[in-house]
């Protein structure tokens, strides 16, 4: 007597032609970014546009060589913040333009944070958030968005500019191949690119500096050792890796080598990019002042890219590498 009540077996059905043409549609007819920016200038348009190098600083007596040196486009990355003042008047001395930056992470409570870095008067500030993005864009203060906003494409390049950015950094995900293609899919006056850096490998809530050289707990009985001590991490090839506080006491650990984009300098002034960042991390100033010129001469077309970072001791690298994917090599080959 069941036989016939028993519940059908389930069909799939595949939408009707109508509905799939719709969401073809929808999909395929996403606006150029492009199109939609009718003051943007493309590539051909900026051959008159001057070429800013801008250089991060991570102290003040970074900051001081660099003013020394000629530059006038500089940001801030100090570990102690109260140090942000001083930085945005010795720049100001030698009419400089200086941005300061926030913080990679910020947490609810931690908004007094911004509030700070908006007293100092700098010319503008590095945006590391969202949150960061959304309050200086309602304070009305000019920032660049930073590499940790990730923009990969010109979808979020869109989004970042249309929320208040000046520039967006091109993300440390992309390789040589897809930084170029960024550069054709969006106005190459939205860019900042970073053509010289120590690649932040890992940035993390736990402190290194308050478990190993603190009997304290947090950041209110640690007594900050981080401020009076440099730690470096050695990793199996006994390569001796920097790291580094900030104001939230969250951990960023620096690959010890340098690495350059150079040889992609030459192809992104083609395509129209004029902003670019050389990031310091504890260089000496003899080795600022080299990386400062190796760069001005490279900018100016005057060296070539593979004579800047084989000179500076840098890999040969745009972005982070591809882990386990990498390609294997001969150990024997010669780089």
């Amino acid at each position: 007597q069941l036989e016939g009540t028993a519940a059908r077996v389930p069909q799939r059905r595949i939408a009707s032609e109508s509905a799939l043409k719709a969401l073809v549609g929808h999909v395929f007819n996403v606006p150029d970014p492009r199109a939609e920016q009718p003051h943007a200038q493309r590539p051909g348009t900026l051959e008159t546009c001057p070429t800013t190098l801008r250089v991060l600083c991570r102290t003040l007596e970074q900051l001081r060589v660099v003013l020394v040196d000629g530059e006038r486009q500089v940001a801030a990355d100090f570990q102690d913040i109260r140090e942000y003042r001083e930085a945005v008047a010795v720049a100001h001395e030698s009419a400089a333009q200086i941005w300061l930056a926030t913080p990679r992470i910020q947490k609810p409570e931690e908004i007094g944070l911004f509030r700070a870095l908006l007293k100092h008067g700098a010319d503008g500030i590095l945006v590391r958030n969202l949150g960061g993005l959304w309050f200086f864009a309602n304070e009305g203060v000019p920032f660049v968005a930073d590499f940790s906003l990730n923009v990969t494409n010109e979808l979020t390049a869109q989004f970042v500019i249309e929320h208040g950015a000046q520039r967006v950094t091109a993300s440390y995900d992309l390789n040589r191949d897809q930084l170029l293609d960024l550069v054709d899919a969006c106005p190459p006056e939205w860019l900042e690119v970073v053509i010289h850096q120590h690649m932040p490998m890992f940035h993390m809530e736990h402190c290194v500096f308050c478990a190993v050289l603190s009997p304290g707990t947090n950041p209110t009985n640690c007594g900050r050792p981080c401020d009076r001590h440099d730690v470096h991490l050695r990793d199996r090839l006994n390569v001796e890796h920097r790291l580094t506080a900030d104001v939230g006491c969250r951990n960023t650990l620096f690959n010890a080598i340098p690495q350059s984009a150079a040889e992609a300098v030459p192809e992104l002034l083609s395509r129209g990019v004029r902003n670019f960042r050389i990031e310091l991390l504890d260089e000496s100033p003899d080795e600022i002042r080299m990386i400062l010129g190796s760069y001005r001469e490279l900018l100016s077309g005057t060296v070539a890219g593979r004579d800047v970072w084989k000179k500076l001791n840098a890999a040969n690298r745009v972005g982070v590498t591809r882990g386990t994917l990498e390609e294997r090599r001969n150990p024997l080959a010669i780089l």
